[in-house]
C-alpha cells in the first residue's frame, strides 16, 4: 500500500490545521457569547434610562402643576385677605379710623419715645 507524500502531508496540513483552528472556533464562539451579552445589557440600559426619563418628565409634570395651583390658591387667599381688610382701610384713610395694623401699639410706641424725648 503505498501513500503518496503528497497526501500525508495534505492529511497533516488538515489535521494540524484543525487542532490550530480549534481554539479560534471556542475564541470565535466565545466572542459572539460576549457581543450578544453586551447587545442585551445595552439594551436593558437603554430601557432603564427611558424609564428614569419618563419618571422624570412625569415628576417634572406633577412639580409644574402644583405649583400653579399654590400660585392659584395664594392669590386667591391674598385677594380674600384684601376684601376683608379693605373695609378698615377705608375708614383708615377717611380718617374715621386709627391705623388697621397695630393702631393701639403704635400709638404706645409715639407715647414711649414722647415720654424719653422729653425725659431727656
Amino acid at each position: 500500500m503505498s501513500v503518496s507524500f503528497q497526501k500525508v502531508q495534505e492529511s497533516l496540513f488538515y489535521g494540524t490545521s484543525l487542532v490550530c483552528f480549534s481554539p479560534e472556533i471556542h475564541l470565535s464562539k466565545r466572542h459572539e457569547a460576549i457581543l450578544s451579552q453586551r447587545l442585551m445589557l445595552l439594551q436593558k440600559m437603554k430601557n432603564k434610562f427611558g424609564d428614569q426619563n419618563t419618571q422624570r418628565a412625569s415628576l417634572l409634570q406633577s412639580t409644574e402643576t402644583a405649583s400653579k395651583r399654590n400660585r392659584s390658591l395664594l392669590l386667591a387667599r391674598y385677594w380674600a385677605s384684601v376684601e376683608e381688610h379693605v373695609p378698615n382701610w377705608e375708614q383708615f384713610l377717611l380718617g374715621r379710623a386709627q391705623n388697621p395694623i397695630g393702631g393701639e401699639k403704635q400709638s404706645e410706641a409715639e407715647n414711649t419715645l414722647q415720654n424719653k424725648v422729653s425725659a431727656s
